[in-house]
């Protein structure tokens, strides 16, 4: 680990003179390139730059206690000692963590889907809370949100809904969001008061680029309607909705917010690139030997991965056990508490698993 890091120093010290050279700062491409690698490793190489100087204080502090009589002198080495000791300690472990593999999707941005499952309108219900609730989180961040397709209902559910977040980081949070979510409450239209639990289920995808899918147009269906909507509203008079097939995967992929239809099928376009790129990703996965994603970073959308519970205000996330008295707040978009839970387990599994492996 720790020649590693001293050739990642190296690197890093490297890149600071060549961003200083004027022919780089002349190369606004090159610049962008060794300025993004440059503040990917700042945090890196700080922590490892704490520990060779607690590793020194340590040294100094060991020699004086050795040669010093005055004990008032040796007592403050000692404590110089002890204390660069839990330093070290401390920044290796966060070494440790910060050189695990890092997932190569973190940076994208995502296109998230969510569908009402088990529960008819109350689970349309539900999802387009899940759906408000990623809104209201994705606003706290400033990341920019443009929704692609949505089925709505009547009474103000969403059967389904597809939407993109853009926003750097956005996939390395909301990764940990695919699977089944489910909702315990008294639905409004209920008049005896019983609890009805119903599901939404949700697929969070990192978004394609263009370069690394060549999907050929004679592999693709597609065909226009007109678009319509809850209650006969919205209903354009021109075919504007896309439906797109991709024949190969019999994957489809709808379309129809926009009144354009070039519009809709750059739309649709994009969401099915992102599905065949989930696609690709899960059959690279399968064809690693002994290797495959963890449960706690993809979650599997088939799986029950969090219970939202009204009657008692709790959000329990099965996963990793963690309970959450606090259903009106996460609900309302906080949900740092929930994420950042469930990625320090995610990177204490992969660290265990890279230790049994040493």
């Amino acid at each position: 680990m720790f020649e590693k890091l001293a050739a990642l120093l190296d690197r890093y010290n490297e890149i600071s003179e060549r961003l200083m050279q004027p022919d780089t700062v002349n190369n606004n491409t090159l610049y962008r390139e060794l300025m993004k690698e440059y503040n990917q490793l700042s945090p890196l190489i700080e922590m490892y730059k704490k520990y060779l100087s607690a590793q020194k204080s340590m040294a100094d502090a060991e020699e004086l206690m050795r040669g010093e009589t005055d004990p008032d002198l040796k007592e403050m080495a000692q404590e110089e000692y002890l204390d660069s000791k839990k330093i070290i300690a401390d920044c290796t472990e966060q070494l440790k963590i910060m050189l695990l593999p890092k997932d190569p999707n973190d940076s994208r941005n995502v296109i998230i889907e969510i569908r009402a499952g088990a529960g008819g309108e109350e689970a349309a219900l539900f999802a387009n809370s899940l759906f408000r609730m990623y809104t209201m989180y994705s606003e706290s961040k400033r990341w920019k949100i443009e929704i692609l397709n949505a089925n709505r209902t009547e009474l103000g559910g969403v059967k389904e809904v597809s939407f993109s977040v853009e926003g750097e980081g956005a996939y390395s949070r909301f990764k940990y969001e695919s699977g089944v979510h489910r909702v315990q409450r008294v639905p409004e239209t209920e008049s005896q008061g019983r609890i009805q639990t119903s599901t939404a289920t949700v697929a969070v995808l990192p978004e394609a680029e263009s370069v690394e899918l060549n999907i050929d147009e004679k592999e693709l269906k597609i065909d226009v309607f007109r678009a319509s909507g809850a209650g006969g509203q919205h209903i354009n008079k021109t075919e504007s909705a896309v439906r797109i097939t991709h024949l190969p995967t019999g994957m489809v992929v709808e379309c129809q917010d926009e009144r354009s239809q070039q519009k809709n099928k750059d739309r649709a376009m994009k969401v099915l690139c992102s599905r065949l790129l989930e696609l690709k990703q899960a059959e690279q996965d399968k064809a690693i030997a002994g290797e495959r994603r963890s449960q706690i970073g993809t979650g599997d959308r088939s799986e029950r991965i969090r219970t939202y519970n009204f009657p008692e205000g709790r959000v329990s996330d099965h996963r990793i056990g963690l309970t959450l008295y606090k259903l009106d707040s996460i609900l309302n978009g906080s949900l740092d508490e929930v994420i950042d839970a469930l990625a320090t387990a995610d990177q204490a599994a992969k660290l265990a698993k890279q230790e049994g492996t040493v």
